[in-house]
Order: C-alpha cells, then structure tokens, then sequence
C-alpha cells in the first residue's frame, strides 16, 4: 500500500528579504605536471585555454610565456623525473593574474646574469620583464619545496609588458594565498 506524504499546513514561510548573494570566488585552477622536458609545452597550451574559459585571452600570450618560463626553471633544477611534480596554478582576482609554480627544489630561485652567446638563463629575466611583481617563498612541510609566482594584468605599458612604475596601478596589491599545494 502505498504511503501519504504529510500535508504542510498552515502559511508558507515567508523570506522578509532575498537571501544575499554569496560573493563570487576568484577563478582557480591547477594543473600538475611531471618534470619532463614536455611540460612547458603543456604548461602553454594549459594556460591558453583556462584564460579562454575565464574569458581573459587579452592576458594570455603573456601569461603563457610567464608560465612557461616559470616552468621550465622548475623542470632544469628538479632532481629528475621520477616522482618529481610540478604544479601549476593559476588565478585570476580584479584583472590580475597570479600565476604560481610549486616544485620540489630547496633552492633559491636567481635570474641569472648569461652572456650573448649563452642559450639559457633568462627565463627569470623574461619573468621579472612581463611581469608586474614577482617572487618566491619557500613551504613548510616535511619536503623541501618552493612556490614561484608572477602576476600580470591587463594594464601594460605600450611595449606590451607590465604597468610602468609610477603608473595608476602601482597600488593596488594582490595579496597571493598561500594554497594548500
């Protein structure tokens, strides 16, 4: 025999005003990587298509190129690729797009000073050029481990890279979580 559902009785409740919107979390997203020689690739190309979605392309070729580079300083300094994980995130809050890149390798992250003839070494040079603030921190935890991390807005200089110092948008600060890698 099939059961009744009980009737409600008496006024519906009533709301005395709409319940207020929650407030909309910046976009985030994170990519993990292995260090192979493949990743700034996929790190690229990753990047290209999350701003797409996000509906920030202007950002893109720039912050491609940031992460690639960000990447591609992980993969040389990991101890190899076994178990070794990079992780990629990006997020994007008011304009601004925080681009951050966790590895395994202790050591201090330095732009290095090549010669012409040098083929690598600029990679934090690129960075610190594209970028409008950059820098690292090391994690706490039982592993050693690093976070590099860039921003880029869309307020660029006519060159195409960053705001110029002394610009309107020197003060405005983003302050960067420091996410549970």
């Amino acid at each position: 025999m099939p059961t009744r559902t009980p009737t409600m009785t008496g006024a519906p409740r009533s709301h005395p005003r709409p319940p207020a919107q929650v407030p909309a979390r910046p976009p985030r997203a994170f990519l993990d990587l292995g260090a192979v020689l493949t990743a700034p690739g996929c790190a690229r190309a990753w990047t290209r298509e999350i701003l797409w979605e996000w509906r920030a392309a202007e950002l893109a070729a720039t912050a491609e190129l940031v992460a690639s580079e960000l990447v591609t300083n992980s993969v040389t300094h990991s101890p190899g690729p076994d178990g070794a994980v990079i992780r990629l995130i990006l997020t994007l809050d008011q304009g601004e797009l925080a681009i951050l890149v966790r590895d395994d390798h202790p050591g201090v992250p330095m732009a290095g000073q090549p010669d012409e003839d040098d083929e690598g070494g600029r990679g934090l040079l690129i960075v610190e050029h594209l970028s409008d603030r950059c820098g690292w921190y090391p994690l706490q935890g039982a592993a050693p481990a690093k976070v590099t991390w860039a921003v880029i807005s869309g307020r660029g200089s006519d060159r195409g890279g960053p705001a110029e110092a002394g610009t309107a948008g020197d003060d405005a600060h983003l302050i960067l979580p420091r996410p549970a890698l």
